[in-house]
């Protein structure tokens, strides 16, 4: 490729027919032909070989096509066909220099590549110059005329011909005035395009519907240059804005866009070499459908890879993006019209039908990100909601309220973020997103409103746990007649209280009548269920409690203070009260009573149990008579509302008395060794007999004082011994274990009693020093008197304490 100032040129077409198509892209990129659009003209020249085609296009253009050298004899000089751009000429010109016709280097009878490139050239050209010598015309057999016979078959070869200026340049113009020469070129044209086989439809054609002919004379170039020159200049002048209306090529027609040229070159040249018929819309389609599926797909990969887009794509996929669909639509819309600015000079229904494939794989390709977008908007809406309705809660504002403002509020964000990030070119809905938060919303609800429900109800269920329970337990502890109906009143009172308080709750709740009455009524399911489990969790221990009635009214006067077996007791009363207060205790906890059910338990448990006529009468008769308690089942007392059954009654009897036996065996020898203690007094006839046998020993003591002073002393001495060693109550416990027991405490017993004894008979001598001997004497009588009297008085003080401790063990 040949370059100068401003222009340059190419082979577009060789010798041999090949099509430059690698050199054809450098080209139009290196004169920028894609920018023009439909503001460009083609130019073409034919003429005989070595008639000056390419001196005068590169007087006239500018182009510097190779010329022939005259000193070197006339031979082929341009082979193929050669492109150029013509400098300096408004709109953008593209020059195309033909090889020459009728060439000796190709032969007599190789006329192939001359038609092709005529039929190449009126293809593509909006403007053909024929080269021709001017002392030709008026010649029948000269060479302008196979030219002409050339051009204008080829012209239908053309399914549709475009409108073709034909520029006739007279060469070497002679005296003879153009305004002669120019009626007989006419003529000569016109016959032969009516001599020239058509097509039935163009019969009658006229030659004007497919050329505007023009003609022009120059003089010899190499005779009159300068005169050629201006000449050229002046022709030079009617080719700026050769394709504006009133141009010499004003209307032309089926122009193909710049940007599709190449392409649409080398497929009109690729149809002429297969010799087929070149129809021009089809081939107008054709490149339309080629080069605006380039240009979509151009745009496409400048769009994938717009950094925008890319910021934006990468931006959505980590969170919601602040005018999401308002940056999104100008990077479609800067692509989609950058796409009409290029495809716009191409076919209207196939730049249409490529547009819309494009906008088609833009919004599937930027789908994925709106529905991240949306994606986005739901989750961070529905986090705000979560947020906005557990603040209301908090704040006490009504379940129902909040959860309908909240609703409303955020679902018209959401709305909002949708309109925002909404993509215009394409008809997505929100609605399945938009369903999808509204379920998610009232999943969330739902879900808060089961839980503070939840919560609600466990409170109540707490608040009459509590209230019931303990008071439940008191009851039946203290069991008697108005157990169960103070039971029955208590449940009433705290259930009535709790619904009241529950049914006021649920009101904020908005739920349905059905819903509400479920709840109030398993709340008053729940308060009776808490009755009926402490009822059960205390008939489980009912023997404990049966014994520790017994053991209190057994053990216990009226005053509840502890009894003491003194003899006067009647154990047989007392212990028929008790076990008949136990007895009533069983009775109450054998049977749920919370309904107006009537039953017979207590009779029945007496009779059984503890009334001894019946018994006895039981024992009498045959082993087959009737056992009211031989039953797992009360009368009148469903089996779900029996806590313990018959059967169980009498085995549970049996054990407690069993195990209250001892208590009352304990009592009974107690009272026996109450009475045993009382009677320690000799019978009054071994107190005559004391009194006859020792008459002579009391006179005795009577004549001689001193007996008796060591007999009080004796006695004082044995009257300690007694009480410090509780001989009575050693005894109690048998005869051997009371000798074991006062053989081991005797001599520490005596000890302590000679240490007391010392430490009050050195007292007076400290404390009195005496100088009187005979004083001395009384002191020391009346001293040994009073710490004798002091001994004893201080051995037999813990007397009461021991009394009591033993009268303690004993019950």
């Amino acid at each position: 490729m040949a370059t100068g100032d401003e222009s340059c040129s190419i082979q577009l077409i060789d010798g041999d027919g090949s099509f430059n198509d690698t050199g054809i892209e450098h080209f139009i990129k290196e004169v920028k032909l894609h920018e023009c659009g439909l503001s460009y003209a083609v130019v073409s020249i034919m003429g005989p070989q070595s008639s000056g085609k390419s001196t005068l296009l590169n007087h006239l253009f500018y182009t510097n096509f190779r010329e022939m050298d005259a000193f070197k004899g006339r031979s082929q000089t341009t082979k193929g066909i050669w492109m150029a751009k013509c400098a300096g000429l408004e709109p953008c010109t593209l020059v195309m220099d033909l090889e020459g016709t009728d060439g000796r280097e190709r032969g007599e009878d190789d006329t192939a590549f001359e038609k092709q490139s005529a039929l190449f050239a009126l293809a593509v050209s909006d403007i053909v110059l024929i080269n021709m010598w001017c002392h030709d015309i008026g010649r029948e057999q000269a060479a302008n005329k196979p030219l002409l016979k050339t051009v204008f078959q080829m012209m239908m070869r053309l399914f549709s011909p475009r409108k073709t200026t034909l520029m006739f340049v007279i060469r070497d113009k002679t005296r003879t005035p153009l305004e002669n020469l120019e009626p007989v070129l006419r003529e000569d044209i016109q016959k032969i395009w009516d001599s020239v086989p058509k097509p039935q439809a163009h019969k009658e054609t006229p030659l004007s519907e497919f050329f505007n002919v023009e003609v022009v004379a120059l003089s010899s170039y190499e005779e009159k240059e300068e005169q050629f020159k201006e000449q050229v200049s002046n022709l030079r002048q009617r080719f700026f804005h050769s394709i504006a209306p009133g141009g010499i090529a004003g209307d032309r027609r089926g122009v193909v866009p710049a940007s599709g040229f190449s392409f649409s070159a080398q497929q009109i040249w690729k149809v002429i070499k297969e010799n087929k018929d070149l129809d021009l819309p089809a081939h107008k389609v054709m490149v339309a459908t080629v080069r605006c599926e380039e240009i979509a797909n151009e745009k496409f990969a400048a769009f994938t890879a717009n950094e925008n887009w890319c910021l934006l794509e990468e931006a959505v996929q980590s969170g919601p993006v602040a005018g999401f669909g308002k940056k999104l639509n100008s990077i479609l819309y800067e692509s989609l019209s950058e796409y009409d600015a290029e495809a716009t000079y191409f076919d209207e229904g196939v730049r249409s039908a490529k547009q819309k494939q494009l906008e088609e794989k833009l919004l599937q390709l930027v789908q994925p990100a709106h529905q991240s977008m949306l994606g986005h908007l739901r989750s961070g809406t529905l986090e705000k909601f979560k947020e906005a309705f557990e603040k209301a809660l908090n704040g006490g504002e009504r379940f129902s309220l909040a959860a309908c403002n909240c609703t409303e509020s955020y679902i018209s964000l959401f709305d909002e973020g949708c309109a925002d990030a909404v993509v215009e070119l394409a008809n997505w809905d929100c609605s399945k997103v938009r369903d999808k938060l509204r379920r998610d919303v009232d999943a969330h609800v739902a879900s808060v409103r089961a839980a503070k429900l939840s919560v609600l109800t466990s409170s109540y269920e707490a608040k009459l746990n509590e209230a019931i329970a303990g008071p439940v337990e008191a009851l039946l502890d203290g069991a008697n007649n108005d157990t169960w109906p103070s039971i029955k009143k208590l449940l009433q009172r705290e259930t009535e209280s709790a619904v009241s308080g529950l049914s006021s709750a649920l009101s904020g709740f908005d739920i349905d009548a059905e819903t509400k009455e479920k709840m109030l009524s398993s709340i008053q399911d729940y308060a009776r269920g808490v009755v009926e489990a402490k009822a059960r969790e205390e008939a489980g221990r009912v023997l404990i409690r049966m014994k520790d009635r017994f053991s209190t009214l057994f053990n216990h006067d009226s005053d509840s203070m502890p009894r003491v077996w003194t003899g006067k007791e009647d154990i047989r009363a007392i212990t028929r009260t008790a076990r008949s207060a136990s007895l009533k205790l069983l009775s109450v906890m054998a049977a749920i009573r919370l309904d107006d059910n009537v039953d017979d338990i207590e009779n029945t448990l007496t009779s059984a149990l503890v009334d001894t006529k019946n018994n006895a009468a039981v024992t009498d008769r045959s082993i087959t008579t009737f056992d009211p308690l031989a039953s797992s089942t009360w009368e009148q007392v469903p089996p779900a509302k029996t806590l313990i059954t018959p059967v169980q009654c009498k085995s549970l009897w049996r054990q407690f008395r069993a195990e209250t036996e001892y208590s009352v065996t304990q009592a009974i020898s107690a009272q026996e060794a109450s009475k045993r203690n009382n009677n320690w007094m000799p019978p009054p006839w071994a107190i005559v007999a004391l009194v006859v046998l020792g008459f002579n020993e009391f006179m005795t003591l009577l004549r001689n004082p001193l007996y008796l002073g060591v007999i009080f002393v004796g006695y004082l001495v044995m009257k300690a011994l007694w009480v410090q060693l509780d001989i009575s109550g050693e005894f109690r416990r048998g005869v051997l274990p009371g000798l074991l027991s006062i053989s081991t405490k005797f001599l520490p017993t005596v000890m302590n009693l000679l240490r007391k004894l010392a430490e009050q008979g050195q007292s007076p001598a400290t404390n009195y020093p005496q100088t009187n001997p005979g004083a001395e004497s009384k002191s020391f009588q009346s001293g040994s008197s009073s710490m004798a009297s002091s001994a004893s008085s201080g051995i037999t003080a813990p007397r009461n304490d021991i009394e009591y401790s033993s009268s303690s063990k004993e019950e």
